[in-house]
């Protein structure tokens, strides 16, 4: 898993309208990235909508907000719409972005072991350099996680 003091990685992929957005173009912008394991779940919606319900207090200390899963763009489109999120949804279907953050692995539920994506909140200085991570997500209060 990515570290704290370890820099952005360069990579792209779309987000929920299909445009490209380069990870690199928010260097010299503060930026949390949430990592979620699939749109429209309980789980992923609550803490979807308690970082947009916060916007504004991410806006007034100057952070952008990312979210990234495996879905498909069509699929965060949905997610976005439903739900009118203030931030972009990232469609990462090759994990290219969720490999390099390591945030890939081996999951359980009901007893059941399967792979998926880890919930982990990354936090970003204005140069690029990870600040915080978060891996014990509490999906109904993630604001007041990233804030303290």
């Amino acid at each position: 898993m990515m570290k704290i003091g370890t820099q952005l990685p360069d990579l792209q992929t779309e987000n929920q309208e299909g445009k490209t957005i380069k990870l690199h173009d928010f260097k010299g912008k503060k930026l949390v990235i949430f990592f979620y394991p699939k749109a429209s779940t309980p789980g992923c919606t609550a803490e979807a909508c308690n970082l947009s319900d916060n916007f504004e207090k991410f806006q007034d200390l100057e952070y952008n907000i990312v979210g990234i899963s495996a879905d498909t763009v069509k699929k965060q489109k949905s997610f976005h719409t439903k739900f009118q999120f203030k931030y972009d949804l990232l469609a990462d279907i090759s994990k290219e972005i969720i490999e390099a953050f390591g945030v890939w692995g081996k999951k359980k539920f009901w007893g059941k072991e399967y792979m998926g994506i880890l919930r982990t909140t990354f936090i970003f200085d204005e140069n690029g350099i990870c600040t915080q991570i978060i891996s014990e997500v509490d999906t109904k209060n993630h604001t007041e996680q990233i804030l303290v």
